[in-house]
């Protein structure tokens, strides 16, 4: 996603001032301080949590890492995880790491029976219980607030594809969000622990005095996170219900127009802004490139491994077609006129594949 304009505002007026390391007592060091406080503070308040459960990491995938692996050290029940087959990659494969996995299964939809997973979690090697805000690739939302554990099992939450566009969910011990989905620059995560959450750095410490902190901070980037994040709050309840109408023209338009198509991830319960269908008898990443071509970007195949061409997990988890998957993710500016363009010239560009193969 585009910088917002907000973060691109804040980033530059950091530069000067935020370059240098804040846990240092010279002047320049004391003035990046500020700016990282004051990131903390803004990022804290619009998430509705405490500032010292704020910590900044180098991307979303590091603070999914260290959240859910910080709760398996910390426990004192077991090593297992369970959590539900449409999990991110970033959280199965911190499970493969340094932990050991239990998976539920998911409906058509990709939602999961909380139901099931509280069950799971009852066996007594389950250290921790791990369950998304919404989906990064269907856009389906979790029932995470639904989740009856007992008061000892903590939870952890992956809201990096949901963080900003929609209040966090409750119940979660740790959670973790990416500011590059909201507008702000790549290279920030956001880590939040609560603060009465049994919590034990799973990897190797620094001198740092946070306990959570992952090394030197880019401030002005952080910086620019936060604003961006304060910013995406302030106008959430416009732009959302604005993309919600332009992603139900294009979940309309395409199951009426593309023969052969599945339309995925529940319809209401969702994430504003995204869309993924899938195509019989297209190639996926034939589909990019020919949109592309048009001045049309969009995705195919899972959000996180799209680039090894493999099945997305999510859509095999579901049940649904995996090939010529297309995941369009609108940006806060879309207007009608840019998902009519798209709807129109998809129809024949799909065609067009499909009578390269004979189909």
């Amino acid at each position: 996603m585009p910088l917002h304009p907000a973060a691109r505002e804040a980033f530059l007026a950091a530069l000067d001032r935020g370059y240098a390391d804040p846990r240092r007592l010279h002047r320049a060091g004391r003035e990046a301080r500020i700016l990282l406080d004051n990131a903390r503070e803004v990022t804290a308040h619009a998430l509705g949590v405490r500032p010292d459960e704020v910590t900044f990491t180098p991307s979303g995938t590091h603070a999914v890492h260290l959240g859910l692996l910080g709760l398996v050290r910390g426990s004192r029940r077991g090593d297992v995880v369970v959590h539900s087959a449409v999990e991110h990659s970033a959280v199965r494969h911190a499970v493969a790491w340094g932990a050991r996995a239990r998976t539920v299964s998911c409906d058509a939809q990709g939602r999961v029976d909380v139901g099931v997973l509280a069950n799971e979690a009852t066996a007594p090697d389950v250290g921790v219980v791990a369950l998304q805000a919404a989906n990064h690739e269907v856009g389906t939302v979790q029932p995470v607030g639904d989740l009856d554990l007992p008061a000892e099992l903590p939870l952890f939450t992956d809201a990096c594809a949901s963080m900003g566009r929609s209040p966090l969910p409750t119940g979660w011990a740790a959670a973790a969000g990416s500011a590059h989905k909201w507008g702000g620059p790549a290279g920030v995560g956001v880590l939040l622990v609560r603060k009465r959450a049994r919590w034990r750095n799973p990897f190797p410490g620094d001198d740092r005095v946070d306990e959570r902190s992952t090394g030197f901070e880019n401030v002005p980037a952080v910086l620019a996170s936060a604003a961006s994040l304060q910013a995406v709050v302030a106008e959430r309840e416009e732009v959302s219900a604005r993309q919600h109408e332009l992603v139900d023209v294009v979940r309309r338009r395409v199951a009426a127009e593309v023969p052969d198509v599945e339309v995925v991830g529940d319809p209401v319960r969702r994430l504003p802004h995204l869309v993924t269908f899938s195509c019989l008898y297209v190639d996926g990443e034939a589909l990019v490139t020919e949109l592309d071509r048009r001045g049309l970007g969009i995705a195919s195949g899972s959000a996180c491994t799209a680039s090894t061409l493999t099945p997305s997990h999510v859509l095999e988890a579901m049940g649904v077609l995996t090939h010529g998957n297309v995941r369009l993710s609108l940006q806060r500016d879309a207007t009608r006129a840019d998902v009519d363009a798209f709807c129109d010239v998809l129809p024949g560009v799909v065609a067009e594949i499909r009578s390269r193969v004979g189909m």
